[in-house]
């Protein structure tokens, strides 16, 4: 799953997936729509819940901070491989 906030000048994007061992990841970016000021946060989850918990409070920080969620998509659609392409630029 990957969900993207935006604001007039900042995003944030979460992606929620198992790594090879079926371990659940959130993965959150962050930083300055057409730059490549950010940062990157991978957090490992106790199971899909918790993931779930975690990603409803980015949700409702990212709105109480007047972000709008402008994608929420699963990982094999066009929209969800052009964000992990766009993730992938800040990844070291």
């Amino acid at each position: 799953m990957i969900i993207r906030w935006e604001n007039e000048h900042d995003y944030v994007l979460v992606h929620v997936h198992q790594d090879m061992f079926g371990d659940w990841i959130v993965t959150r970016a962050w930083g300055q729509i057409g730059t490549q000021f950010g940062g990157l946060k991978h957090m490992l989850a106790d199971g899909y819940d918790q993931a779930m918990l975690w990603v409803e409070d980015i949700d409702h920080i990212q709105l109480s901070r007047h972000f709008k969620k402008v994608l929420e998509t699963q990982d094999h659609t066009p929209e969800a491989q052009d964000a992990m392409r766009q993730l992938s630029l800040l990844d070291p």
